[in-house]
C-alpha cells in the first residue's frame, strides 16, 4: 500500500523528446508519431464558421457570487456540467499577475537547455517529470507533445529530485498557483454540490486534502500536422481539470455529439472540465467529456492542466445522497489508491477507464 501512497501517478515508457525532433526541422514526421485516420464522418470537425452557435458554456463566478444572478448562474453551471462537461470560469478571483508570471515562466521553463531538461526526466519508476504519460507499450502511436508532469499537493507525495528542483522563480509562482488552485477547485466543487443539492459537503469533504497534480503541455509545430495528435481523444480519469491556455495559439477540441467542436480560450478565463472522478461520484449526472488537442504547423502551443481529485484515503463512487430506488448506483466504489492505481496502468483511450467502472 505504502508504494502506491508514494506515486500516485504511475509509470510510463521513456521515450525521446517531441520538441527535440521538432528542432532538427524536420520535413516528415517519424512513422511513430503518424496516426491512423479516422473513417467515420462522425469524426468530422466543425470549423467555427459552421457552427457558431456550438460554443462550450461560460460561467461568471461574479455572478455565483451575487444574491440578484446566483440562482440563474448555478442553473447555468449544472446545464454545463449536465450537458457539456467543459465551460469556461470568468472572474475567477485568482490574481491576473500571478497568472502572466505563470504564463512567462512556463515558456521558459520549456526552454531551458537539454541538459537541464534532463534532470527533470521522468523515469523507468515515475512517469512525473518531462517526458509522456500512458506510454505502455513500444508498438503504441506517440503523441506530437512533450508534458512536464508533477504531484504538486498533499506536498508530501512531491518527488524530492522535482518541485523542490524547479528553476526559481519558477519554483515559487507554481507554490502560490497550486494553493490558488486548490482553492478555486473547491469552491467550483462546493457549487456543484449547491447544483446537485446534495447535503452540504458531501462531495467536497472527499476532496478536502485531495491530490492536485499539475500537467504542462508543449505543442511543437509540426511540418505534417494533420498527420499526427497532440494529445490522443480522451476523458480525464481525476475529478476537475483547470486548464489554463498560455499562449494564443488554439488547439483543444471536445467530442459533443459525435462532432469535434474547437474551443475559442476566452482572455483571462480558465478553461474547467469534469473528470471520471466527478462523473462517478454523480452517478452520471455531471459527465466526462472526450477531448483531444491538435497541433499547429506554424507555431508551438502550451497550456497548463491542473487536476484535483479526491484524498489519498478517500473512495470514488457515487454519492450517497444521489442512490435511491429509482436511481440505483451506475458504478462501482473503489479506494483512490486503488482507482489510480488502474487508470495509469493503461494506455488513453477515450472513456474505457471510466467504463471498467460501470456496474
Amino acid at each position: 500500500m505504502e508504494e502506491k501512497m508514494k506515486n500516485p501517478s504511475g509509470t510510463s515508457l521513456l521515450v525521446p523528446s517531441v520538441q527535440e525532433l521538432a528542432n532538427q526541422k524536420l520535413s516528415n514526421v517519424p512513422e511513430r508519431y503518424i496516426q491512423p485516420q479516422p473513417q467515420h464522418e462522425d469524426m468530422l470537425l466543425i470549423s467555427e464558421g459552421d457552427h457558431s452557435t456550438l460554443h462550450i458554456p461560460v460561467i461568471d463566478m461574479h455572478k455565483l457570487l451575487s444574491p440578484q444572478s446566483a440562482i440563474s448562474e448555478l442553473d447555468k453551471l449544472h446545464f454545463a456540467c449536465k450537458q457539456w462537461g467543459f465551460f469556461q470560469l470568468l472572474n475567477h478571483g485568482v490574481n491576473s499577475s500571478l497568472v502572466e508570471k505563470v504564463k512567462l515562466e512556463i515558456q521558459d521553463f520549456f526552454n531551458l537547455p537539454m541538459s537541464e531538461k534532463k534532470k527533470l526526466w521522468q523515469s523507468a519508476q515515475h512517469m512525473e517529470g518531462f517526458g509522456q504519460a500512458f506510454v505502455v507499450s513500444e508498438e503504441q502511436k506517440l503523441d506530437w507533445a512533450d508534458l512536464f508532469y508533477m504531484t504538486t499537493l498533499p506536498k508530501h507525495l512531491r518527488m524530492p529530485h522535482l518541485f523542490p528542483q524547479l528553476p526559481l522563480p519558477f519554483r515559487d509562482t507554481l507554490e502560490v498557483y497550486s494553493m490558488e488552485m486548490k482553492d478555486l477547485a473547491m469552491v467550483i466543487i462546493g457549487y456543484m454540490g449547491k447544483a446537485l443539492k446534495i447535503e452540504e459537503k458531501e462531495i467536497s469533504k472527499l476532496f478536502e486534502d485531495g491530490i492536485q497534480l499539475m500537467r504542462m503541455n508543449y505543442y511543437p509545430p509540426c511540418p505534417e500536422p494533420e498527420k499526427v495528435i497532440g494529445l490522443t481523444p480522451h476523458s480525464d480519469g481525476i475529478g476537475l481539470t483547470i486548464l489554463l491556455q498560455v499562449n494564443e495559439v488554439e488547439g483543444l477540441q471536445i467530442r459533443k455529439d459525435g462532432l469535434w467542436i474547437p474551443v475559442k480560450p476566452l482572455p483571462n478565463a480558465f478553461i474547467v472540465n469534469v473528470g471520471d472522478i466527478l462523473e462517478i461520484m454523480t452517478n452520471g449526472i455531471y459527465r466526462s467529456i472526450e477531448h483531444r488537442a491538435t497541433v499547429n504547423g506554424e507555431k508551438e502551443r502550451v497550456s497548463l492542466a491542473t487536476f484535483y481529485s479526491p484524498s489519498p484515503d478517500g473512495v470514488v463512487g457515487p454519492a450517497s445522497s444521489l442512490i435511491t430506488e429509482e436511481t440505483p448506483a451506475r458504478f462501482k466504489s473503489v479506494g483512490v489508491k486503488d482507482y489510480f492505481k488502474g487508470l495509469f496502468s493503461r494506455k488513453l483511450d477515450g472513456k474505457a477507464y471510466i467504463e471498467v467502472m460501470r456496474i
